[in-house]
């Protein structure tokens, strides 16, 4: 599903489309997504889109009304175009705008959702519970080690916890703990504040990385103008069983750790 790059990646491919622009229509093809299509949405109808902003993996459009919550869920997309473009099969939400483009959210497996809400989109019961953002300095060293003392659950398991960290999601966890050199199995709670200190510096590079180079590449995500991001070549142990360790040489090896595939290097990450 796209991860967080990939979400901040179409935000800030939109931002400049929405911002200061009018919805003159609203178009449903399809209500039946993971929830289904928030009748308000409607409401989008002339109004001004205020701001486009990403909280998780969540994308919030605001206007004066109210705004719209959108997920991508596991194969959605956005993206802007003319609207004279013919609707593909699986766009399901299109939304027409004053500077004569059209928004248009694309999704075969129909997991994304189009919410709304009139008040703090922060409070919605989506959004409420979730942890720091693993860009912010609010997410550092000394809060994970604080966060995770007693905790017998892995590390990587916990860094996929959204009430402990949002958006690292299962490629970039992996990514980062090869970084970092720590072991995926390794208790969280049996992590030194020192190492804690270098697993957020390595989380942070790599989701930086991954932003300025367009997001990783899935098999479903394309970005908002239709071409893939590119981050996944570089990709030092994700998807990569029995392939040599860019820095020893060793086979990386795969495991399943809380039904999501683990990858690691069994000689650096220790």
């Amino acid at each position: 599903m796209p991860e967080l790059p990939e979400v901040e990646t179409t935000c800030r491919g939109i931002r400049p489309h929405l911002c200061g622009k009018t919805v003159l229509a609203v178009t449903i093809r399809e209500r039946r997504l993971r929830w289904p299509v928030d009748p308000a949405i409607d409401l989008l109808v002339g109004q001004t889109c205020r701001s486009v902003e990403r909280r998780a993996k969540y994308l919030l459009l605001r206007t004066d009304t109210g705004t719209a919550i959108v997920h991508l869920g596991m194969s959605g997309s956005l993206r802007v175009v003319k609207p004279d473009l013919p609707a593909r099969k699986h766009d399901h939400v299109l939304i027409t705008l004053d500077s004569g483009l059209e928004l248009r959210f694309h999704d075969p497996r129909r997991f994304g959702a189009w919410l709304w809400t009139f008040t703090d989109p922060l409070q919605h019961p989506l959004l409420q519970k979730l942890g720091p953002e693993p860009l912010s300095a609010d997410f550092n060293g000394t809060y994970l080690h604080q966060h995770c003392r007693g905790r017998k659950k892995t590390i990587k398991e916990t860094l996929m916890d959204a009430s402990v960290v949002v958006g690292v999601g299962n490629i970039y966890a992996s990514e980062s703990l090869f970084y970092a050199g720590i072991h995926p199995t390794r208790a969280a709670g049996r992590i030194s504040i020192q190492r804690m200190h270098q697993l957020v510096d390595a989380i942070k590079a790599v989701l930086k990385r991954s932003i300025e180079q367009g997001g990783t590449t899935l098999r479903d995500f394309l970005r908002e103008d239709g071409s893939p991001g590119y981050f996944r070549q570089q990709l030092a142990v994700y998807e990569r069983k029995g392939q040599a360790c860019h820095e020893c040489g060793h086979p990386i090896r795969h495991r399943i750790l809380g039904q999501r595939s683990t990858y690691f290097c069994p000689h650096c990450q220790r």
